[in-house]
């Protein structure tokens, strides 16, 4: 149960991040509240997780779950490049994110 809440608090570290972008500055309220749900949210997760997984480990896999599918909502709406060297260094970071997961 701790991975899948960690997973989903993953998802939620990129919702929080892309709605600050949106935020302008928190001057737009629609993406700040936003913001402010999905960061507590995606904390009390990860705390969630981080009673049974190593702490290491959760953070390491809650940011890697984020950063990839910030960059990866960036690039698909257009207000990111994509570059195949991007991409490249995104599948290194979820394949690192697999194998913390195979490991464990």
């Amino acid at each position: 149960m701790a991975w899948i809440i960690l997973v989903v608090s993953g998802v939620l570290e990129a919702v929080w991040a892309t709605a600050l972008g949106k935020s302008e500055g928190f001057s737009r309220l629609a993406p700040t509240i936003v913001f402010g749900v999905a960061i507590i949210a995606s904390m009390a997760g990860l705390a969630y997780a981080m009673r049974t997984l190593p702490v290491g480990t959760a953070y390491a896999v809650w940011v890697g779950i984020g950063a990839a599918l910030t960059v990866i909502y960036a690039m698909a709406t257009g207000t990111e490049p994509a570059s195949l060297l991007k991409i490249v260094f995104l599948l290194m970071i979820v394949g690192g994110v697999i194998g913390l997961k195979l490991i464990h």
